[in-house]
């Protein structure tokens, strides 16, 4: 049977999802640790990346390599960046970019190095299923919800996502940031510090590869603030309303 990762950014967020997994075994790799057992008929493995793009590379070379994984599904939250696209609301990743890559002169501003590319296209036929199971688990969640947190339903919206090993935070930096790669003709809608380096992983590896991200913040100078009530409070429990969904669906091989 295929093996399914679960790859999330935080531990708040792993916690309600790890409590599905049935007859869990824990095992030790690599600085991390890994959870191994079923859900809704699917061998899976969780684990939590560490924060950064070399820590998610290195995560998901051991999931593949020592693990077995075949598919690999992302979780976490992001800083909204394009227009329209506010807190609450969730992204699913279509492809990604590295906004901090410049190997220039040598190459274009982007591209990634001797790939002849700047940007990772997620699998087609996973974030299809992703996306549906975006909107059905998001509906289970329920208006009740949404009033008890203050947010506005949410929108789900599909497109590029940008990472780079900073945390965005200044409202200068994301205007340079939207402005340099929309001349480049990117636009991408979130930004984050793992998602490309998994997708990178993933492209080298052959293995299909889904993301989705909750908008926790704009990207500007409030993003730290009430961060982690956030993620326990309204990250956490989309994360498992959706990849409950996304388990209902995802056809077994």
């Amino acid at each position: 049977m295929t093996t399914l990762a679960i790859v999330s950014a935080l531990l708040d967020e792993q916690k309600g999802l790890l409590d599905q997994l049935q007859q869990p075994t824990k095992r030790m790799r690599a600085g991390r640790t890994f959870w191994c057992g079923q859900w809704s008929g699917h061998d899976v493995v969780l684990v939590l990346s560490k924060v950064g793009k070399v820590a998610a590379a290195s995560t998901t070379a051991t999931l593949i390599e020592a693990f077995g994984a075949e598919r690999v599904l992302f979780t976490g939250v992001a800083g909204g960046i394009g227009d329209g696209v506010k807190v609450g609301d969730v992204v699913v990743a279509d492809a990604f970019i590295q906004h901090d890559m410049d190997s220039g002169p040598l190459f274009p501003r982007y591209e990634i190095p001797l790939y002849g590319r700047a940007t990772l296209d997620c699998d087609a036929v996973l974030s299809a299923i992703l996306f549906e199971a975006v909107n059905t688990g998001l509906a289970g969640v329920g208006d009740h919800f949404h009033r008890t947190n203050l947010l506005e339903a949410p929108s789900v919206h599909r497109g590029l996502i940008a990472s780079g090993d900073q945390f965005v935070c200044d409202p200068n930096d994301v205007a340079c940031m939207r402005a340099d790669l929309h001349t480049a003709g990117h636009l991408p809608l979130a930004v984050e510090m793992e998602g490309a380096a998994v997708a990178q992983v993933c492209f080298d590896y052959g293995v299909p590869f889904a993301a989705v991200r909750t908008i926790s913040d704009r990207a500007d100078a409030q993003a730290h603030m009430d961060f982690s009530a956030f993620v326990q409070q309204v990250a956490s429990p989309y994360a498992l309303a959706i990849v409950s969904q996304f388990m209902k669906i995802l056809p077994k091989q």
